[in-house]
């Protein structure tokens, strides 16, 4: 990507938690944004929120879990928005639950959000930044990726996955100018706690905001083009809760 072009990003889970923080501090820095997550009305008040910095936004309602209609969906959303050259996987999905106990369905939830979804937008959308000579890809892991939990089992593999996935595609796109950066942070307070597949008692007082995540995000996607953050790790004072 060259230092003329307009910068232009996709977030996924954009409606609320790290995902909607990300829009609006992208916004701020003068970056177009496609929203994407399930819920309409959530995105909407996103894209209003957006549009008040005088950035382009729009709202793109999907449901990342059906993931054989994944890759269309988001190849649709590219060539409706135009040239997008910055992608934030964020969307993803909570769980708990020891290994023994955990059915396959719900293993199967976790493994296509959390890490064949992201593999289906990076497969989307990598075409075009190859073409349009670079971008910037941000994946959304976790601690968990390095740091087994027990009663996570699920989340745990699938965001050791993700982070695979993070430092392959690194090493496989970097002489086509495409960076990729993995985020690896502990307890963020989102809306994730709420969700019905988590079920934890922590002191969300202590963990991170949002905010301080989309930070990070925006101060890697800015960073000059011959520059890359592989992979930051970034935790609450107070520790992984």
């Amino acid at each position: 990507m060259s230092a003329e072009q307009k910068r232009r990003a996709l977030i996924t889970g954009a409606s609320s938690g790290i995902g909607k923080a990300t829009a609006l501090a992208f916004a701020k820095a003068g970056i177009d944004v496609a929203l994407v997550s399930r819920s309409v009305e959530k995105l909407e008040a996103v894209k209003e929120a957006l549009e008040h910095t005088g950035v382009q936004a729009k709202a793109y309602p999907l449901d990342l879990g059906q993931i054989s209609q994944v890759k269309e969906k988001i190849e649709a959303i590219a060539l409706d928005f135009g040239d997008i050259n910055i992608l934030v996987n964020n969307a993803g999905i909570g769980y708990t639950g020891s290994l023994s106990e955990t059915p396959l369905a719900d293993w199967q939830q976790v493994i296509d959000l959390n890490l064949t979804s992201v593999f289906q937008c990076i497969a989307a959308l990598l075409p075009s930044m190859r073409h349009g000579g670079g971008g910037t890809i941000i994946n959304v892991v976790s601690i968990a990726a390095k740091q087994a939990f027990p009663d996570w089992g699920a989340y745990n593999v699938s965001k050791a996955g993700l982070l695979s996935l993070s430092q392959t595609l690194a090493k496989e796109e970097r002489t086509h100018g495409i960076r990729v950066t993995a985020i690896c942070p502990g307890a963020v307070n989102t809306e994730i706690w709420d969700t019905q597949t988590v079920k934890a008692d922590l002191d969300r007082s202590k963990m991170l905001n949002p905010e301080t995540i989309a930070e990070l995000i925006l101060h890697t996607v800015l960073l000059p083009q011959q520059a890359v953050i592989d992979e930051l790790t970034i935790m609450p004072s107070a520790g992984a809760l």
